[in-house]
């Protein structure tokens, strides 16, 4: 469970992280921040429809980052059910045995009723 939970986990990280570099690498309408990074830069390396392969990749990737995020809130529930039952479990096999002891032998008292008393010797006065 929990190497599914870390795969998925850095599986996340590195979708997140190529889908900021591709938001990044898109020309905005007003060229805000893409004119920052050279916007022309695209168009040379991928071609001049890197507009549609940017925003069909976006989305694709878009749909994965959704996708995992809901793959692991059922994962991080799923273990903590596991863990809640795993605890229940526990309590119900340590309050077994608390139960089944006699009610009699928990009202008597610690020293048994066979072991001598303490009884302090009286001291000499000089």
């Amino acid at each position: 469970m929990n190497l599914l939970i870390n795969l998925a986990l850095a599986l996340f990280v590195l979708v997140s992280l190529v889908m900021v570099l591709v938001i990044l690498m898109q020309r905005p309408k007003s060229e805000g921040l893409g004119a920052a990074f050279g916007g022309a830069v695209t168009d040379n390396i991928f071609g001049a429809q890197t507009t549609n392969v940017l925003v069909k990749f976006t989305t694709w990737l878009a749909g994965i980052f959704f996708a995992l995020t809901f793959a692991l809130s059922v994962l991080y529930a799923h273990r903590s059910t596991a863990d809640s039952a795993f605890r229940r479990e526990l309590m119900k096999t340590q309050a077994a045995p608390q139960k089944s002891a006699s009610p009699a032998a928990a009202q008597s008292s610690p020293v048994s009723a066979t072991s001598p008393t303490f009884t302090p010797r009286p001291t000499a006065k000089p």
